[in-house]
């Protein structure tokens, strides 16, 4: 393995109803905040050149790594193999809707989150294979800092693998959109340096100015 940096991320927010429903491959836009968030991303990023910049080839990565990347000399290379988790019939269906119609198999699924596939879908086991197969080509013929664009699921699975954590374990730590994760890769060691680290927004950064200008005037105001 070539000694290698991996900027893993995953893609900016899309637009969501009020309910949670099961996305999986579905191949969903960006939202205007997830824009924000790539463009976050790019400016805190912009120090860094990639050797290679990898997504998933669902638009809603593709356009994260290419808001990131902007002109860098290595083109945006797309990847069916990171795509995030099939959920087969369950896409598109809310939380509640499944676990009403299909209460035995959200239960088997809650039982072996690893192991068991919704009806056309994949497990985590499964898409673990594709993806880590993914992943170790990668570094193979890869030295440097690699940019990768994914999705929770997917990025989920490769920190499990840098860190020994069983895959039954996948949810114990956030994958928040528009979030960074650091992996130092040699032939001695994985080392984790970063963790789910979402860069303010500039929306974010101006309220947050808001709000402090606003806490100065009141208490100037008091006295």
């Amino acid at each position: 393995m070539n000694d290698a940096t991996l900027y893993l991320v995953r893609h900016g927010a899309i637009a969501l109803p009020t309910e949670r429903f099961y996305i999986g491959q579905i191949d969903a836009p960006l939202s205007e905040e997830g824009v924000e968030q790539a463009r976050a991303l790019r400016k805190w990023l912009q120090p860094v050149r990639f050797a290679r910049v990898i997504s998933s080839d669902l638009r809603r990565a593709r356009r994260t790594a290419g808001i990131i990347s902007g002109d860098s000399a290595c083109g945006l290379e797309p990847d069916r193999d990171l795509r995030e988790i099939s959920l087969g019939d369950w896409e598109g269906r809310t939380f509640s809707e499944v676990q009403q119609r299909f209460p035995v198999e959200f239960a088997a699924r809650g039982r072996d989150i690893e192991n068991w596939r919704p009806p056309g879908g994949e497990s985590f086991a499964d898409c673990r294979t594709r993806v880590m197969s993914a992943l170790h080509s990668i570094l193979q013929h890869t030295r440097g800092n690699i940019l990768l664009v994914a999705h929770a699921g997917v990025n989920r699975l490769i920190l499990c693998d840098a860190l020994g954590i069983a895959v039954a374990k996948l949810h114990s730590f956030g994958q928040d959109y528009g979030c960074l994760n650091i992996i130092e890769f040699s032939a001695t060691r994985t080392r984790l340096k970063l963790l789910n680290f979402t860069p303010p927004t500039e929306q974010a950064i101006a309220e947050l100015a808001t709000a402090l200008n606003m806490q100065v005037e009141q208490e100037q105001e008091a006295g």
